[in-house]
C-alpha cells in the first residue's frame, strides 16, 4: 500500500510502499478515503512523543482518517466490514499505522465512530482531532453563556470548531486571526475578528467590547512566553487562560496547557451537530496524497485556514 512516512525523526517525509497492515483482535482494518492534516502529525515527526511511547519505523503519519471497514480482527467487535467509519489513530506503537496510508487498523474501541448518511467522507475525516481538541477546550474554560472567549489562530481548523461551539452556547468570541478573516469567521459566529499583526488594534478592540478584558483566553498558536502573556493581559480579573502549545503563563494568571484526552461518545455527539447542521466542518484544501509532504511543511510555518484534507 501507499503510505507518507518518515525513516527517522526530523527525517523528510515521503511517500513508500508497505505491506497492508492485519488487523489484531479486537481490531477493524479501514480502507482509507480521506485524511485530515494536523499540527500533531508533524509534531510526531519531529519526535514530540519520543519516550513517551514506542516507535516503529518507517513511522507512517496521519491521525484523522474516514474510510470504510473492510476487515474485522478477532473477536467481538461492535464494526461490520463496509461501515463507513471516521476516527483517530490513537494506540501504540507510534507509527505502526497512521492515517496517511491506504490502510489502518484501529482498536474497536479507539475513537471511531460511524459516519452518519448523507455526510461525505471527505467532510468526516477532518473532524476528529479539531473538533474533540475545540470541544473538550471549551469545557475546560468552563465559559457560560454571556461571556467571552478570546480565541488566538482562530482560522485553523480548532479555532474554526472553537468559535462555532461558543457562539452556539451564546458566548462572544473575539476572533485573534493573521490578515483579513472577518466574514469568514463572522459566518462562523464571531462577534469581533481581529488581525493580530497589529497588537494595539487587539487591545483596542477587546477594551472596546469588553471594558473589563475576556473572561477566558484560548491561544492555539503562541510559542513563547511574551506572545501568551501579551494576550493574556487582556484578560478580567479571574479568567483563564488555555495554550495548546505548552507555554507557561504569567505570574498570578489560572492557566492550562491543553491535551486532548479520550472522549466516549464525543465523536458521536460531533457527528450529530454536523449532520443537523449545527457545526459547519471547515475544509479548506484538497490534495491528493501524493502532497502531503508539501502540506505538512506549510502546516509547519503556520497561518492554517481551515482544514487540508488528502485523497486516497
Amino acid at each position: 500500500m501507499r503510505a507518507i512516512a518518515v525513516s527517522a525523526f526530523r527525517a523528510e517525509p515521503c511517500l513508500v510502499e508497505m505491506p497492508k497492515p492485519d488487523p489484531a483482535a479486537g481490531e477493524v482494518r479501514v480502507k482509507v478515503e480521506y485524511a485530515a492534516l494536523n499540527p500533531r502529525d508533524w509534531q510526531i515527526a519531529d519526535g514530540a512523543l519520543d519516550g513517551v511511547l514506542p516507535h516503529v519505523f518507517p513511522l507512517v503519519l496521519g491521525t484523522d482518517f474516514a474510510g470504510r471497514v473492510d476487515m474485522i480482527g478477532s473477536g467481538d467487535n461492535r464494526f461490520r466490514v463496509g461501515d463507513p467509519v471516521l476516527g483517530r489513530v490513537t494506540a501504540p506503537p507510534v507509527g505502526r499505522c497512521g492515517a496517511y496510508g491506504d490502510y489502518v487498523c484501529v482498536p474497536q474501541d479507539s475513537p471511531i465512530a460511524l459516519v452518519p448518511r448523507d455526510m461525505p467522507l471527505r467532510t468526516a475525516a477532518a473532524l476528529p482531532s479539531a473538533g474533540t481538541t475545540a470541544a473538550q477546550i471549551l469545557s475546560s474554560t468552563a465559559v457560560r453563556s454571556g461571556r467571552s472567549l478570546l480565541v488566538v489562530g482562530a482560522t485553523g481548523g480548532v479555532g474554526s470548531f472553537l468559535t462555532q461551539l461558543a457562539a452556539a452556547r451564546g458566548i462572544g468570541v473575539v476572533a485573534a486571526v493573521r490578515g483579513d478573516e472577518g466574514r469568514r469567521m463572522g459566518a462562523l459566529g464571531a462577534t469581533a475578528t481581529v488581525d493580530t499583526t497589529d497588537p494595539e488594534a487587539l487591545e483596542a478592540a477587546v477594551r472596546e467590547l469588553y471594558p473589563g478584558g475576556v473572561d477566558a483566553l484560548v491561544d492555539l498558536v503562541s510559542t513563547d512566553a511574551a506572545s501568551f502573556a501579551s494576550f493574556a493581559a487582556l484578560l478580567a480579573d479571574g479568567g483563564v487562560a488555555v495554550t495548546t502549545r505548552g507555554v507557561a503563563a504569567p505570574a498570578g494568571v489560572a492557566w492550562a496547557d491543553f491535551r486532548i484526552a479520550p472522549a466516549p461518545g464525543l465523536l458521536d455527539e460531533l457527528t450529530s451537530a454536523v449532520a443537523s447542521g449545527e457545526l459547519e466542518v471547515p475544509v479548506d484544501m484538497e490534495l491528493p496524497l501524493e502532497k502531503a509532504p508539501q502540506a505538512l511543511a506549510q502546516n509547519r510555518a503556520g497561518g492554517a485556514r481551515g482544514k487540508t484534507v488528502f485523497a486516497l
